[in-house]
């Protein structure tokens, strides 16, 4: 095979290992699907003016290819287009992508440093997946959509801020980002999915807005390092293993009208001796103890108040105004349960 050749758009070099050098003919407007898919020793290339579509793993598993400029003009990147360049550092997506494909840059353990354009609106499934080495990334505002596992196994992020029009993180969005240390959400998000933390280790806090509704089955599981979390009264359900495995888990605060699914808090260490401490088995027997020992002390108060404004209304039978009850005479009118409740909030 040869190690040098000219693309005319029709051409497909696919897995031609001894492949280094690439040029285009003149009016080249497009790359074609798998055109240079494992051609493993392409070191670099660059994508000349006019050429406006990359198509589906284009540049799949080019091994060696460690830079590629993208022209101004390129509107669409196909799925997979750069897949498994794992020696690709950088890269600048052009103001006229608004799209990047679902596994684009998946497993390009290399890449440091990318500039997505502000006239991003979607970023795809498993878009930078296994990008072991990506430090930091700006997400531009205009992102709208960020697919599940978008930032899978990014082992080395840091931090990420998440613009306000994504309402959803989806299915393993941050999964195994063990660097992570601090995110921001954002106010409109309405779901957390299933896995998108799991396995955040160095995620020490994180703040969940008022407007979500659901965290999914793992979504925190081995988040080791989270200390505290309070989760908003909007939300209704906490999927199975939700924060499994959060050994520094210490504070939790949370509505008694939350449904917490099986799982949610095993292992949860710290959580977990604070429910021995009072003889139970469980986190969840924990919780709802609590949550049945607000409610009894909401009831008692609301008798307490009931009782006391009785009195001060009723009238003695020769028209003058009762005696408010004493301590004493409040204790003999309540049961014994709420009485011990009483001593015990009070």
């Amino acid at each position: 095979m040869p190690s040098s050749a000219v693309y005319s758009g029709v051409e497909s070099f696919s897995d031609n290992d001894e492949l280094t050098e690439v040029t285009f003919a003149k009016g080249v407007t497009s790359i074609g699907d798998e055109a240079f898919r494992g051609c493993s020793s392409l070191a670099a290339i660059t994508i000349p003016e006019g050429v406006t579509t990359i198509g589906e793993r284009a540049f799949e598993g080019c091994s060696s290819l460690a830079a590629i400029t993208i022209p101004d003009g390129v509107i669409t990147i196909g799925h997979n287009a750069f897949l498994g360049c794992s020696s690709l550092a950088a890269i600048t997506i052009p103001d006229s992508v608004t799209k990047i494909s679902n596994a684009t840059f998946w497993g390009c353990s290399s890449l440091a440093a990318i500039t997505i354009p502000a006239s991003m609106m979607t970023i795809g499934q498993g878009a930078f997946c296994r990008c072991s080495t990506l430090a930091a990334i700006t997400i531009p505002d205009g992102v709208t959509l960020i697919g599940w596992a978008a930032f899978s196994r990014c082992s080395s992020l840091t931090a990420i801020t998440i613009p306000y029009g994504v309402t959803t993180i989806g299915p393993g969005t941050f999964q195994r980002c063990s660097s992570l240390t601090a995110i921001t959400i954002p106010d409109g998000l309405t779901t957390i999915g299933k896995h998108a933390f799991n396995g955040c280790s160095s995620l020490t806090a994180i703040t969940i807005p008022d407007g979500v509704t659901t965290i999914g089955d793992a979504a925190f599981q081995e988040c080791s390092s989270l200390t505290a979390i309070t989760i908003p009264e909007g939300v209704t359900k906490i999927g199975e293993a939700a924060f499994r495995d959060c050994a520094a888990l210490m504070k939790l605060s949370l509505s008694p009208a939350i449904s917490v699914e099986s799982g949610a808090f095993v292992n949860c260490t710290a959580l977990i001796a604070a429910a021995a401490d009072q003889n139970m088995s469980t986190v969840e027997d924990l919780l709802h103890s609590r949550w049945h020992r607000i409610l009894e002390r909401v009831t008692v108060l609301s008798c307490l108040k009931t009782l006391f404004t009785d009195q001060k209304k009723r009238k003695r039978q020769d028209g003058g105004e009762a005696q408010t009850l004493g301590v004493t005479a409040v204790r003999k009118r309540l049961p014994k349960v709420m009485w011990r409740v009483i001593l015990e909030f009070l």
